[in-house]
């Protein structure tokens, strides 16, 4: 059996290596256009900010590990076209200009992303960068050294994540967004209060509800951004307002989404047979609207990635959804979300719910403790779970984890309330604070 792989961040990855594994006689062979492979881009902003020391670190495979698998990496080749009734790829070799074309008997399709590219006046200045892989994070790192005035235009995780570490350097940093708050896709208005409180608290400034109309520049770098409010110096402009697949080369070949992402059966399959696609240039089951979304994540991509290399020959194991379960740590503050927030269900016209409670996490007579405020989104005539999100300056994130497999099988606001929790004066109270917003709801 002949596979090819295009593509090798996360997914990919995955792919190749479970292939490896699964098909002792397969011929595996990937095309990927960069010079690495399996980059952790959420590590970037850790990066930047000096926690992580060596960004070796944030590579968990390599082009040898593959080869050692038995895997043929072909690096720095660009898969230029596929003919889906040949099983042909066309492809370039990108240091020697060749071209050739290579034969599969299964496909799989791991492209990944590319950051949006706003049609802004002023985008090709100097020094306005963007935040994805290992040489973004390096182009970032240098070009911010010597440099006072840096401003970040998307407040989703990137965004905040890079804010954050700009400031621990004593960098004037300014964040925009066209949203009137931060994260506004992952936690309801209660959250992202207290986030920009604490944001705020570390002289760093929000701009939020405005719109970048154009970016100035001074010798050919950008020295200020203006919006449709104001307007920031900007000596550094990092770009992150999202992502998109990158799947130019697939359109009108293989069903997709209107934004181009692939779309997968339960089995990584697309509309093409022995095709498979995963990962970020994929859509995805989203457990909580039954609906396909894009939600491109890393943890996304490498489930899907070895569910596609176990189902190259036969329906073995099916796809279980997303919540799209995500955390961010803001300073002091751990925070998390899974499924859908109460804004966006009324937004989609779901007939919804919610429980907010406020509770210290384990018992007061404990030497300490700390408050922690949880959400969770139900339906109104099921009560089926749709969505939480948690915050507290101790780490319960985990507890989303939890939530996430609640969403996942379907579970209601009573099996919540009276799920079975430990109990451990050092770790919790009698009634966890998931019974508690069980409790609360019903």
């Amino acid at each position: 059996m002949k596979v090819i792989i295009i593509g090798c961040t996360h997914a990919g990855t995955a792919a190749a290596i479970n292939t490896s594994k699964l098909y002792k006689d397969a011929k595996i062979t990937v095309y990927e256009r960069n010079d690495t492979i399996s980059f952790l881009s959420c590590g970037i902003a850790l990066y930047v900010g000096g926690v992580i020391k060596d960004v070796k670190g944030l590579f968990y495979s390599s082009p040898e590990h593959l080869k050692s698998l038995g895997v043929d990496t072909k690096m720095q080749h660009e898969v230029l076209d596929v003919d889906f009734d040949k099983k042909e790829v066309r492809v370039k070799d990108i240091k020697t200009g060749e071209e050739f074309t290579d034969s599969y008997d299964k496909l799989i399709i791991t492209t990944g992303s590319w950051p949006i590219l706003p049609k802004i006046e002023g985008f090709n200045l100097k020094n306005i960068l963007l935040s994805k892989n290992y040489y973004h994070a390096n182009d970032i790192i240098e070009k911010v050294k010597e440099v006072q005035n840096v401003v970040v235009v998307g407040a989703g995780y990137i965004g905040v994540e890079l804010v954050e570490a700009f400031r621990e350097k004593g960098k004037n940093v300014t964040l925009i967004d066209t949203q009137e708050r931060i994260l506004s896709k992952y936690l309801d208005k209660e959250f992202t209060d207290i986030a920009e409180e604490e944001i705020k608290k570390h002289d760093i400034n929000l701009a939020l509800s405005q719109t970048v109309v154009r970016f100035e520049g001074e010798d050919g770098k950008v020295k200020r951004v203006i919006t449709d409010k104001g307007e920031y110096d900007a000596d550094v402009v990092i770009v992150c307002v999202g992502f998109k697949p990158s799947t130019e080369m697939f359109k009108g070949k293989l069903n997709m989404l209107s934004n181009g992402a692939i779309i997968v059966d339960e089995y990584m399959r697309t509309s093409r047979e022995d095709v498979f696609a995963a990962g970020d240039c994929a859509a995805v089951w989203y457990n909580p609207t039954k609906s396909y979304e894009y939600i491109p994540l890393a943890t996304n991509a490498v489930r899907m990635g070895t569910l596609a290399a176990r189902n190259l020959v036969d329906r073995s194991i099916k796809w279980r959804g997303t919540q799209g379960t995500s955390g961010i740590k803001i300073y002091d503050y751990n925070i998390a979300s899974t499924g859908l927030i109460e804004e966006i269900a009324k937004q989609k016209g779901l007939n919804i719910q919610s429980v907010t409670i406020e509770d210290n996490y384990r018992p007061e007579f404990m030497p300490t403790y700390e408050k922690a405020k949880l959400k969770v989104v139900y339906e109104s005539d099921t009560g089926r779970i749709l969505g939480s999100q948690i915050l507290s300056k101790h780490d319960l994130t985990p507890l989303m984890n939890t939530m996430s497999v609640f969403i996942q099988n379907e579970m209601t606001i009573e099996d919540l309330a009276f799920t079975d929790f430990f109990f451990q004066p050092h770790f919790n109270k009698p009634w966890n604070l998931l019974n508690i917003a069980g409790l609360n709801a019903i």
